[in-house]
């Protein structure tokens, strides 16, 4: 039984009593209420030393839970820093990326500026070829011509050609 119970006793009690007329007084059991009161006595040393107890407890649990907060904001403070050493990492890598793709975005536009340079030499060597093989095909197509109209003139000389004579005419 507990303290509560006990005045709970002890309420009950004198609200049980025999009231006297006229009057807010009652009559109770002395033997009856300090009986009860002498275990009330008995009973408050021991819920002192529970609520002393409770109380030292109650410091240790506080103190632990300080000492708990006090390492999970140092954990807090320790991912924070983590974090912004990573996101400081990252944009560092992201910078140098984007360095690295400007550097061969340039060095490719330089390069195929030299590739269509030698391209354009090469074609216009293969171009001035093509017009000197073009000047051979028709010099020795025109010596052709010159040596066939040649023989055909002094090979039939006083035989018509047909060729000769639409030439002739036109």
């Amino acid at each position: 039984m507990d303290v509560h119970d006990k005045l709970d006793e002890l309420t009950a009690t004198v609200e049980n009593a025999r009231s006297m007329p006229m009057s807010a007084s009652c009559v109770v059991n002395r033997g009856e209420v300090l009986g009860l009161l002498e275990e009330l006595r008995e009973l408050l040393p021991e819920e002192f030393r529970h609520a002393s107890m409770l109380l030292s407890d109650r410091e240790a649990v506080v103190d632990e839970g300080r000492r708990e907060a006090a390492r999970i904001v140092e954990e807090a403070h320790a991912e924070q820093a983590r974090l912004v050493s990573e996101s400081e990492v990252l944009a560092r890598a992201q910078r140098e990326a984007q360095e690295i793709l400007l550097d061969a975005a340039e060095e490719s536009r330089a390069m195929r500026g030299e590739v269509d340079d030698y391209v354009d030499t090469k074609l216009a060597n293969f171009e001035v070829a093509l017009e000197k093989t073009m000047a051979a095909v028709h010099r020795g197509r025109d010596k052709l011509r010159g040596r066939s109209s040649a023989e055909e003139f002094g090979a039939g000389a006083g035989e018509g050609h047909p060729l000769d004579d639409e030439a002739l005419q036109g």
